[in-house]
């Protein structure tokens, strides 16, 4: 494990270009190789997400590599979720009850291209696009590819290789199809999936509904999003399923079903829509899926890392803040001098693997409480009670969503296991009006401290 090693790493995404950073800050040589053309020059966004949420984890792992401030310059805050009900009634939901806690929407593209001109200042780092890696020889570390523009075939002989390619990752693929080792993968997908509309600015350039809130027209089955853009757009994404339920994707064949949908259920939003029909007709429908598998090393010689990984559906906000994540964790790794790349890429799945598996299953859930239960009353008595604990105790009390979301110091399974037993007792209490009696605040915490350290005793038992 030295400076002169050469890594090459496969993908020049979110993942791959703050990894590519990270290791020229450390000394490493590095080249990086995309498939698709340089997004600095070229428009690639079809199919992809537009605009993301940014969040306390992927800030400190910016920070790390020191272009915080640079992402913080294109974002946008959301201080809370905005409910639209069907009838065009609003109610805002904050995400935390303390100050100054929220997440950002900020441009995919522009803060992957600030990345790659961060990651190119290094004269170690080369980065090369229209470049498709095809296969990968994980015994001999060996990379193969595909040039777009020449057609050719090459391959790249390195020392170490690092997978940040993505959900459809073609160094996890290899991990199997070479069977040179006892490795389990599991994809599995949603019966949902996702197409992305406009709310296009208004004439003089401005925001037509709220910038500082995620919006969020929840309907049990599926549900409409928006955020918001720099340019005074909204980046809307419609959740639904494919071939179930009264309303689907496969049904939705034609101007006029696609508008009496909107119309019927998302009428506030049809009306700032103005191609709705053009819109969905264009756009591609995407899946939603989850990716697990293990073991993410092949000896020292390759690592997968990000969505090639640990790939989660959107409904956290954290595919991209646990991506830069796994930045932040394999750095702290290194800073341990284990001595070889073997030891250093099992101490980090040691640590990270059962965090990236949380927020994999956190991120499903959340899909069911964005389009259901954030419009059913317990749940927002439930919320309502948390941010008055946030607020009144903010060095005492954390909801769930504040420690997946807002504290970078609480991994991900400790803030998944002791956020649901809070969630329990919360949801308990309320349900059963057992604090109808109590006024004083500060009781009321020290009766779900104690139930949810009851609920966490009775799970550790149960073996949950």
């Amino acid at each position: 494990m030295k400076k002169q090693d050469n890594i090459l790493i496969i993908g020049a995404g979110l993942c791959g270009s703050l990894l590519a950073l990270r290791l020229a800050q450390r000394g490493y040589k590095v080249e990086v190789y995309e498939s698709r053309p340089d997004l600095r020059t070229t428009d690639i966004s079809a199919g992809r997400s537009i605009n993301l949420a940014l969040s306390d984890r992927g800030f400190k792992a910016l920070r790390l590599a020191g272009v915080e401030e640079k992402a913080r310059e294109i974002c946008i805050p959301m201080y809370g979720r905005l409910i639209h009900d069907i009838e065009g009634n609003t109610f805002a939901s904050n995400y935390s009850g303390r100050e100054n806690e929220y997440i950002n929407s900020i441009s995919r593209g522009d803060l992957n291209g600030i990345l790659l001109t961060e990651a190119e200042k290094h004269e170690n780092v080369t980065i090369h696009f229209n470049s498709k890696c095809t296969s990968v020889d994980i015994e001999n570390t060996i990379a193969n590819f595909k040039s777009y523009e020449t057609k050719e075939e090459f391959s790249v002989n390195v020392d170490v290789i690092f997978g940040t390619d993505g959900a459809g990752s073609i160094l996890r693929k290899s991990y199997y199809l070479e069977k040179k080792f006892l490795f389990s993968y599991s994809q599995n997908y949603l019966t949902h999936g996702y197409k992305e509309l406009e709310i296009p600015a208004d004439i003089n350039g401005k925001h037509q509904i709220s910038k500082d809130h995620l919006h969020i027209w929840p309907r049990g089955d599926y549900m409409l999003i928006a955020l918001p853009n720099l340019d005074g757009s909204f980046t809307v994404t419609l959740f639904l399923g494919h071939e179930e339920g009264a309303y689907h994707f496969e049904g939705l064949d034609s101007e006029e079903k696609i508008k009496d949908f909107f119309q019927a259920q998302f009428p506030d939003a049809l009306k700032l829509i103005p191609n709705i029909a053009e819109e969905f007709a264009n756009n591609p429908t995407g899946a939603l899926g989850t990716v697990k598998c293990s073991p993410w090393y092949y000896k020292g010689n390759t690592l997968l890392m990000g969505d090639a990984a640990h790939a989660v559906v959107p409904f956290y906000g954290q595919g991209m803040n646990a991506s830069f994540e796994d930045v932040t964790v394999l750095d702290e790794i290194l800073n341990q001098n284990l001595g070889s790349w073997d030891a250093t890429f099992k101490g980090y799945q040691k640590v990270r693997k059962k965090d990236a598996d949380a927020i994999g299953d956190l991120a499903v859930e959340n899909y069911y409480e964005m389009r259901d239960h954030v419009a059913n009353p317990l749940f927002k008595e439930k919320r309502k009670l948390e941010m008055e604990l946030e607020k009144n105790f903010p060095n005492e009390y954390f909801s769930k969503y504040s420690m997946v979301t807002f504290n970078e110091n609480i991994g991900y399974h400790e803030a998944m296991t002791k956020g649901r037993a809070q969630d329990k007792a919360l949801l308990n209490m309320v349900a059963d009006n057992d604090l109808r009696d109590v006024s004083d605040l500060k009781e009321v915490l020290k009766r779900v401290q104690k139930e949810t350290n009851e609920i966490l005793e009775e799970d550790k038992i149960a073996g949950l």
